[in-house]
Formats: C-alpha cells, sequence, structure tokens
C-alpha cells in the first residue's frame, strides 16, 4: 500500500524490473534481527563471565575446605597417634607393675610355704617330743594337764580362724566381683582389721599386718563365670593354713610355759 501522505520515496513499489535489486524494506528487518542477534551475543557472554565467575569462586572456596579438612584430619591422626602411644606406655607400665605383682605374690608364696614346711617339721617334732613324755610319770601327767587348759585357748583361736576365713572369702569376691563398690570392699577390710586387732588370739598370733599383707598382694580372681567364691584368691588361703599351724605351734609353747611354771602370754 501507499500512503499519499509520505514523500515518494517512502512508499513501497513494485520493482519495475521484477529483478533482486529489491527496495529497502528488507534492510528495515534486517537491522532488528541484527541487533536481537547482537543483544543475544552480549548477554550469553556475559552469561559465560558470570558462570565461569561463580565457578572459579566455587574451586576456591571448594580448594579452601579440601585444605581445612585434610589440615584437620592430619591433625586429628596426630592426636589419635599420641594418644595411642600414651596409651600403650600405660598399658606397659601396668604390665610391668602386674609382672611386679606376680613376682612379689610368687616370692610371698615361696616364703609361706618354706615358712608352713619349717612349722610342719615342728609340729611332728613337738608330736614325737609328746608320744615320748605323754606317758612318763610325773611329767606326762603335767603335759596331759598343760594341754587340756590349752585346748580352751586352742577353740577360741580356731573359731577366730574360721570368723576370718568367712570375712577373707567375702572380701575376695568383693574385690573379684564387678558390681560391688570399692567403698563396700574397704568397709570389709576395716572390719577384718578391727576383729584381728581386738581379739586376744589375733594380737598374740600378729594377724593384722599379715591382713594387710593379703589386702595388698592378693589380687587373684577365677574367671568371669565362676560360682564358687572358695576359688577366688591365694595369698589368703596360704596365710589361713599358715595360721592354723601357728595356732598348734602356740599350744603347745604355753602348755610349756606352764610346765615352766610361768603364766601363759593370755587367755
Amino acid at each position: 500500500m501507499n500512503n499519499l501522505n509520505d514523500p515518494p520515496r517512502w512508499n513501497i513499489r513494485p520493482d519495475p524490473q521484477g529483478g533482486a535489486d529489491g527496495g529497502k524494506w528488507n534492510y528495515a528487518l534486517l537491522v532488528p534481527m541484527i541487533g536481537l542477534a547482537a543483544f543475544r551475543w552480549i548477554w550469553t557472554r556475559e552469561s559465560e563471565k558470570q558462570i565461569e565467575k561463580v565457578k572459579g569462586q566455587f574451586e576456591q572456596d571448594m580448594a579452601a575446605l579440601t585444605k581445612d579438612l585434610e589440615l584437620k584430619y592430619k591433625d586429628t591422626v596426630a592426636q589419635s597417634r599420641r594418644t595411642a602411644a600414651l596409651l600403650e606406655l600405660e598399658l606397659e607400665k601396668e604390665r610391668q607393675r602386674v609382672q611386679g605383682y606376680r613376682k612379689a605374690l610368687a616370692a610371698q608364696s615361696q616364703q609361706l610355704l618354706e615358712e608352713r614346711k619349717r612349722l610342719q617339721k615342728e609340729r611332728e617334732d613337738l608330736e614325737q617330743e609328746k608320744r615320748a613324755t605323754l606317758y612318763s610319770g610325773a611329767v606326762g601327767t603335767a603335759l596331759r594337764l598343760a594341754l587340756e587348759q590349752e585346748e580352751e585357748w586352742q577353740q577360741r583361736a580356731r573359731a577366730l580362724l574360721q570368723e576370718l576365713e568367712l570375712q577373707l572369702t567375702e572380701r575376695q569376691d568383693a574385690f573379684c566381683s564387678l558390681l560391688v563398690p570399692r567403698v563396700h570392699r574397704l568397709e570389709m577390710e576395716k572390719n577384718l582389721l578391727l576383729t584381728a586387732a581386738k581379739h586376744p588370739v589375733g594380737t598374740e598370733l600378729a594377724l593384722e599386718e599379715d591382713l594387710r599383707d593379703i589386702f595388698r598382694n592378693d589380687r587373684h580372681c577365677a574367671d568371669l563365670l565362676n560360682m564358687d567364691k572358695r576359688k577366688n584368691g591365694k595369698l589368703m588361703w596360704l596365710y589361713l593354713r599358715y595360721w592354723q599351724l601357728q595356732v598348734t605351734l602356740q599350744k603347745y609353747k604355753r602348755a610349756e610355759e606352764t610346765l615352766k611354771g610361768s603364766a601363759p602370754n593370755s587367755k
């Protein structure tokens, strides 16, 4: 269509020659398309820059985070190694301490065995002497009377040893138990020491120091499934047998003192 109000050159006229010389209308359409393409290219370029910037920042953050995690990991590993080294050192100290306890217990047990053999020999000698003199006139009669007088003391001593055996069995069971509080075991040990200190026989046989030795060194426990309390402890049983031999020997010594005309130490 032709606009009569426009100058002639602005109207779209048919190409009189019908060739490719065309009007300017094609150029009018080309300009917006070029502008749109240029805008799209600029927008794409800016978007790529923003993406590259964000990607670079992300890689920097990831590198910093990775470095920080590596440092923390190395520090944790180093700390774990130091802790493991300290634990190994403490374990070695405890192992050496346990070995020392075992050696001390073995030496103590050997000493008690030797003492038991000595007391056994003295007992056998006394038995022989007793058999030789028991029915030999006035001496035999006097020995029989002295032994009868000391029979009551021996009964009291045996009753005390039976009581100590029961209490020591309970104390060792408390020591081996994972459920009994330590303060309860210490209270049992205190009661044992009081019993030995207050009883005349305990004082005469010097049981208090032997009990303290048991508390310090007897750490033997049966397996966790054990239900027999008497399987716990080793040193305590050696001491109990040693005390029984002491009672027998002391009975004859007291009888001997009676025969000599001196009063017994205690009744």
